[in-house]
């Protein structure tokens, strides 16, 4: 009988140590979509640079460029040769002489990342991912850099792109070029940047990647285009995002997903603590730092109830917001109603309320005509994974002036003297313009790791060219003073 790790259960108290997640994997049903897997989700336009340099992950994130410039940051990376103190250039970020700083950062994350790290501790002796070689696409924070860490000491061989234009940490980039980690990300890539580092990480002489962990589905589309050959030796998938789910279950329908793939945004731990409580948390902390708006007294739409509506909808009415919730789900509209909500048709309430905030991680929530009939000064932002949420190519027309504010911030005027505030470019608005909880993170970090060491040891038949989730056979097991959850097979 093989004994495999599965998720890290941790109570955020250390001295008690007591608590153990309950864990409970239920399928979910998925709305089916009608875009070709092919279409890319975060074409927006040509991005510029971001010229400023943060001391976390949103400190100066901007949507065209900050009103300080720095000249060296007219430089973009990919022109700019860079080298670490070991000799090493299989990296290109925005500044390497920030790797002091981003390693202090990655220093704190690793505190509060104590399930993930005690994940490490545990398995570190057996490497469980000797010989995998994984390339991957996500967020290029402190918190996710720690993953990158802990799959290296699991034995694991890595390349990284950043799966959002506007998230990465420059300095926490810097620290793992430093300790020889090839990453290619900077804040405010363009379009054409954002595929070309995802590029660099696959298109690499005498290399070939066996594993894929994504957030968005990215990483997966680009190979399965332009790599097809390598495509087919891939052993397995770990997704992250609803996004990448729907592209994946589009492959499997139409038969062209060759390899395995596990579904990671639906795992319980990722749904109950990441999707609800990091959001929920988030919410406000975004709004604040672009907006500077009072919460009480002001009428909000949230489009979608699903575990970021509710964290989103139960902080806002926290604060005194009279909350309206669209949703097509019966279910989850049941609970809107049953939580106290106002349930709405968007088109109905778009008039009056003062934010919209899309939830669903589909496309096309928030349309033109929704926001031709918005009021004056209405935010409209986006916490779904899909930057395709918000239809804000609608917006490039020559009767719309856009009018930069501040970082994120945009206001879209209409002749009539009509503006509106669109936030992050209808990016995911907390990933872009705030911080999240790190110890939230640290449960989906470490059951990305989980499903990646699950898929490659797992014994050939075992999985299916489809989509999985996490395994549901559970045991719980004591070790290291630290609660963990295993399943044996």
């Amino acid at each position: 009988m093989r004994k495999v790790y599965s998720l890290v259960s941790l109570t955020k108290n250390r001295e008690s140590k007591d608590a153990v997640l309950s864990l409970n994997i239920k399928q979910i049903q998925y709305p089916e979509q009608t875009r070709e897997f092919d279409s890319r989700l975060t074409k927006t336009g040509r991005r510029s640079l971001s010229h400023s340099i943060s001391h976390s992950s949103t400190d100066s994130n901007s949507s065209g460029g900050s009103d300080a410039e720095n000249p060296e940051d007219e430089v973009s990376p990919r022109d700019m040769q860079q080298i670490n103190s070991k000799g090493n250039m299989d990296f290109c970020i925005k500044n390497i002489k920030l790797a002091d700083f981003g390693r202090r950062e990655i220093e704190l994350a690793e505190d509060e990342m104590t399930a993930l790290m005690a994940l490490r501790k545990a398995a570190q002796g057996e490497k469980p991912l000797a010989a995998a070689k994984i390339v991957g696409c996500t967020h290029v924070t402190a918190q996710t850099a720690v993953l990158f860490e802990t799959l290296k000491v699991l034995g694991a061989q890595c390349r990284w792109a950043a799966c959002n234009i506007y998230s990465t940490q420059d300095e926490v980039a810097a620290a793992l070029a430093e300790q020889d980690f090839p990453v290619f990300a900077w804040k405010g890539e363009s379009e054409d940047d954002f595929w070309w580092c995802i590029d660099r990480c696959v298109n690499v002489e005498g290399w070939e990647p066996n594993m894929i962990l994504d957030d968005g589905g990215d990483m997966t589309h680009w190979i399965y285009k332009k790599y097809p050959h390598l495509f087919k030796k891939v052993k397995g998938i770990v997704e992250e995002s609803i996004t990448g789910i729907h592209r994946l279950h589009q492959l499997s329908k139409a038969g062209k997903l060759c390899v395995p793939a596990i579904n990671v945004n639906d795992s319980v731990t990722k749904q109950k603590f990441d999707n609800l409580y990091c959001c929920r948390e988030s919410i406000l902390d975004s709004l604040k730092k672009t907006t500077d708006i009072m919460f009480g007294g002001k009428q909000v739409a949230i489009c979608g109830y699903g575990e970021v509506g509710k964290g989103c909808s139960a902080a806002l009415k926290a604060m005194g917001s009279v909350v309206y919730v669209t949703e097509i789900d019966p279910i989850c509209a049941l609970q809107a109603c049953m939580d106290g909500f106002r349930l709405a048709k968007l088109g109905d309430v778009v008039r009056h309320v003062d934010m919209v905030i899309t939830c669903t991680g589909n496309k096309n929530v928030v349309v033109r005509e929704h926001m031709d009939l918005m009021k004056n000064g209405c935010v409209v932002c986006n916490m779904g994974r899909s930057n395709t949420e918000i239809d804000v190519n609608s917006l490039q027309t020559p009767e719309l002036v856009w009018q930069h504010v501040r970082a994120q911030v945009d206001h879209i005027i209409w002749p009539d003297g009509k503006r509106i505030v669109l936030l992050a470019e209808g990016r995911v608005l907390n990933l872009s313009s705030s911080t999240v909880p790190i110890y939230v993170l640290s449960i989906t970090a470490t059951t990305q790791a989980l499903a990646l060491i699950e898929l490659f040891n797992a014994p050939e038949g075992r999985y299916k060219q489809d989509v999985y989730l996490l395994p549901k056979k559970l045991v719980i097991f004591e070790t290291f003073n630290t609660c963990f959850v295993f399943f044996v097979l």
